[in-house]
């Protein structure tokens, strides 16, 4: 590629490793990323089970990597001017607030009850903590943090006592004060290590992530508005269950990387249409590529006006620290469509039933009306006005039948919402049982192997107890043998005195 505009020979959809000059920083997974001004920023991560603290800048021009070096912003009266480096860090979020790269939870060695709020200044190179008030959330990993104007939706994620979360919360970035949202219907399953995009600055949408045992490829989307939880049906593709993976969104498409679940990678490259809910594979590679990794980042970067996909390390039995591009095509949004949960479908129905009745409550009055002025400046009705009350009753007639159409298809949708909440209930309550079913068979697989392990130190104490005895077998045997030759030996050595003595 040539430097500068090596963006431009780029083929469209297609993952393309780029040729970097110089030292690239560690490899790693779990990291954050953000992009600002054609540079590439990653903070932390963990790599052979150890945090990572170090800030690395991958510029966009000149493909080069450098290390920014940072400086703890102290106050006159703190002692702390010797810290250079941030606090190692893996699992947390990072969210671009101006010039300021905001990083939001995560593991740490630092350990604190609440989910701390980090940042750096790309300007002056300073980082520190800043004091947030509210409902702050507990601390916690694998949590996705996604901006809408000035506010940061955080979602789910792991305490730190490996408690699976599903809450959402809100940070006002103005203020820095956290919201607890309260939410109505069914929530997704508490998760961690999921992605999370906004669609229209009002819906947000939550995809796959992991339990302590279940790797999911669930859709649920949030009306921010309403705050209510729906799982809409989505269409295409199909989509494997996946855990760490990464997304992001440009224009209408959710471009979703990577993930795995702990037995093999995801290869393909998914995305989806957001006002369609149409799923669709966009490119597949190799099954142990870079990109088929748990733990990577992706992000989006602006280049001479063309958006481009960027992503970053992962893990897929190996540590990756290799970058690699996408040129996705512009997507057709001339042809735009309402999105909505099936409860703003129900509702719509309901508007538009109430439209049509008193469209048609209100047409006939008018006409109806214009019928008896005619009347009473003629004195006796005409074949003209028959013809038009005939017609006026057809078009009521009609309207009629539309609206017990609207009201029955009204219907029939409350039906089937009512149907998936109530299978969705069910599914989730055979969940539950299946999963504290498993909690007890693998406390039984415990205790049988704490067992087994008891029995086989027994077995090991008896073989040694059976050599033992074998030993003293031998012994006794030894021992028999001996006494036998001695008693031999005496009753010959009597019988040879006493026939000495006779002789004499």
């Amino acid at each position: 590629m040539e430097v500068n505009n090596w963006h431009k020979e780029l083929t469209y959809d297609e993952w393309v490793p780029i040729t970097v000059s110089g030292a690239r920083p560690a490899a790693r997974y779990k990291h954050a990323t953000a992009v600002v001004d054609e540079k590439l920023y990653i903070a932390g991560g963990s790599r052979n089970g150890r945090y990572l603290s170090d800030v690395q800048v991958f510029d966009l021009r000149s493909l080069m990597w450098s290390s920014l070096k940072l400086k703890a912003n102290v106050g006159k009266d703190d002692d702390d001017s010797s810290q250079e480096i941030l606090p190692a860090t893996s699992g947390h979020n990072m969210i671009r607030w101006g010039e300021k790269l905001l990083l939001l939870g995560g593991n740490s060695r630092e350990s604190s009850a609440e989910l701390t709020v980090r940042y750096i200044d790309i300007e002056t190179c300073q980082f520190g903590v800043i004091k947030t008030s509210g409902d702050v959330p507990v601390a916690r990993v694998g949590q996705s943090a996604t901006m809408v104007g000035s506010r940061v939706i955080l979602f789910g994620g792991e305490d730190m006592s490996r408690k699976l979360l599903n809450d959402v919360h809100v940070l006002d970035l103005e203020s820095m004060t956290w919201e607890m949202i309260k939410t109505t219907q069914t929530p997704p399953s508490p998760r961690y290590d999921h992605s999370a995009a906004i669609q229209g600055e009002r819906y947000l949408l939550i995809f796959g992530g992991c339990s302590h045992s279940i790797f999911f490829n669930d859709l649920h989307l949030l009306d921010m508005q309403t705050m209510e939880w729906s799982q809409p049906q989505t269409q295409g593709d199909l989509v494997s269950p996946r855990a760490g993976h990464a997304g992001i969104t440009i224009d209408e498409s959710w471009f979703i990387v990577g993930g795995g679940d702990n037995r093999s990678g995801c290869p393909e490259t998914l995305v989806l249409d957001m006002p369609k809910l149409v799923w669709s594979v966009l490119t597949v590679v190799k099954q142990k590529d870079s990109l088929s990794s748990e733990g990577l980042s992706v992000c989006s970067a602006k280049i001479d006006g063309e958006k481009y996909l960027l992503a970053f390390g992962g893990y897929n039995g190996r540590y990756s620290n290799e970058v690699f591009v996408m040129r996705p095509k512009a997507k057709d949004t001339m042809r735009p469509k309402i999105f909505q949960s099936p409860a703003a479908a129900a509702a719509a129905a309901s508007v538009t039933s109430a439209y049509a009745l008193s469209k048609s409550e209100k047409l006939d009055f008018i006409q109806l009306d214009d019928i008896n002025s005619k009347l009473s400046a003629n004195g006796h009705p005409k074949d003209d006005v028959t013809d038009k009350v005939e017609a006026i009753k057809e078009e009521k007639r009609l309207l009629e039948l539309s609206i017990a159409e609207v009201r029955a298809e009204n219907s029939k949708l409350g039906g089937e919402i009512e149907e998936i909440n109530n299978t969705h209930a069910e599914l989730t309550k055979e969940l539950q049982s299946v999963q504290a079913q498993l909690v007890a068979e693998r406390s039984r697989c415990f205790n049988l192997e704490a067992k087994i392990a008891e029995l086989q130190k027994l077995l090991e104490s008896m073989q040694s107890v059976e050599d033992e005895v074998q030993a003293l077998r031998e012994k006794k045997s030894a021992l028999d043998q001996e006494m036998e030759l001695a008693a031999t030996a005496e009753r010959k050595s009597s019988g040879w005195r006493w026939f000495g003595g006779s002789e004499t």
